[in-house]
């Protein structure tokens, strides 16, 4: 069975549907995504979203991202990211994304790990689920996007070094999907993981295909760990981060002994390092954190959903410490890209966190994340509308042969090795 459309979007977070939302309206969108609309990463996103606040802010801004991310940064990603933040802002804004304000209507500002100063909008502790689910609605309204639930990008047709479409299982039926254009919005690589923040059916899929298509990646074994999750004792379970914003308002860590053993406001990686090696030390499976330094006025308005999460947990935020320990939480390696969030390939682009364009060098900077994927995921539709849609024309795939992707399991276990040993041999080379 075959399908025709002008763009092939392979994910629905912020990037996917962002980038959607910046094609011409003359452009026929097709969106899938592996699982529902709302199962994707960008709506699990806690702690806010950067911002330059002013060009005072420029030079500690940057950095504090290079700092983070050890100067393996790309410079010109990084400025392009902060001086595109402004834009990005307004655009959100103008959609109906609602931000914290000051009382005289500005923009009020928090500060987490790593950032010298407070420089991070955000709505309560939900901000992604804000910012995606206002972008969700904007996409919903438009007639020329398309967007399929449980539908799961299994390969890209090729033709001539250029990507055609790609093939997919839909609600369990394959088909062959022709498009000008193929953007690979993914996600992360949680669901490789034991402990992860991400949801599980995020295992990488398009980076094992651009693997597997001799696609260029970057920084593929580069993972940032976050170092406090909810510590449950059903570790089967997604892991529920405490935003880093909990510390940035002035949560304190404890080992079981109940001392302060560190800075919380360490850069994520430093901060995992020394949370392991006290959890080493004290022979336990997690560390103690405690909200209680922060007002219980501030807490109910600005982390309501981690204080509800924890009371579901049978911890009381406002009187007691709660187990947190370190999880997978972000990927900052991935399909390499330029800085239009081109791949090596053609007719190909890659957004959001399943793409390496360097901003993250080798650690990310805490809120840098849906910043980073709707600034590159707008240059991508930028292009696409300036060079793609006129220039090039669909391409007749041909016969597909769809054998090698009957076997759902089979071709899932594949993938996943593939990326883990790409991992691996990096991890190697380090």
């Amino acid at each position: 069975m075959k399908k025709q459309t002008d763009v092939l979007i392979a994910g629905s977070g912020c990037a996917g549907l962002y980038c959607a939302l910046n094609l011409s309206d003359d452009t026929k969108i097709t969106i899938i995504t592996k699982a529902t609309i709302e199962e994707s990463d960008s709506f699990l996103a806690q702690g806010g979203m950067c911002m330059l606040k002013n060009d005072e802010d420029y030079d500690s801004y940057f950095e504090d991202t290079m700092r983070a991310g050890h100067y393996e940064n790309d410079k010109t990603s990084v400025d392009i990211m902060i001086r595109s933040s402004q834009d990005v802002v307004k655009d959100l804004v103008s959609i109906g994304v609602d931000f914290e304000r000051e009382a005289d209507g500005s923009f009020c500002f928090t500060r987490e790990g790593a950032h010298s100063d407070k420089r991070i909008l955000y709505h309560k502790d939900i901000t992604g689920k804000e910012i995606t689910s206002k972008l969700l609605a904007q996409a919903k309204q438009k007639k020329n996007i398309e967007i399929i639930e449980h539908a799961m990008l299994l390969d890209i047709l090729e033709k001539d070094g250029r990507c055609i479409g790609g093939v997919i299982r839909e609600n369990g039926q394959l088909k062959v999907v022709e498009s000008k254009v193929l953007v690979l919005a993914t996600g992360g690589v949680g669901g490789l993981y034991r402990h992860s923040t991400n949801f599980r059916q995020l295992t990488g899929d398009a980076l094992a295909i651009a693997l597997k298509h001799n696609i260029s990646t970057k920084d593929i074994n580069y993972i940032q760990i976050h170092p406090t999750t909810l510590w449950l004792e059903n570790d089967r379970k997604r892991s529920f981060l405490i935003s880093e914003s909990v510390r940035g308002e002035g949560a304190k860590l404890y080992d079981k002994n109940g001392n302060r053993f560190v800075d919380e406001l360490l850069p994520r990686d430093l901060l995992t390092n020394e949370i392991k090696k006290q959890m080493e030390k004290d022979q336990t499976e997690f560390v103690w954190e405690d909200l209680r330094p922060i007002p219980i006025e501030e807490l109910q308005a600005h982390f309501p959903n981690i204080v509800k999460r924890c009371m579901e947990e049978g911890y009381d935020v406002t009187k007691e410490c709660i187990p947190v320990v370190p999880a997978q939480h972000y990927y900052m390696g991935g399909i390499r890209v330029d800085h239009e969030s081109k791949t090596s390939m053609d007719c190909l682009y890659a957004v959001g966190e399943t793409a390496c364009n360097g901003v993250h060098g080798k650690n990310r900077l805490a809120s840098n994340s849906l910043l980073e994927s709707l600034v590159f995921a707008k240059r991508a539709a930028k292009q696409i509308n300036e060079l793609a849609i006129d220039n090039w024309k669909l391409q007749d795939a041909g016969e597909v042969s769809l054998e090698e992707y009957r076997d759902e399991k089979a071709l899932e276990l594949k993938y996943k090795q593939m990326v883990r040993d790409a991992m691996r041999e990096a991890d190697m080379k380090d």
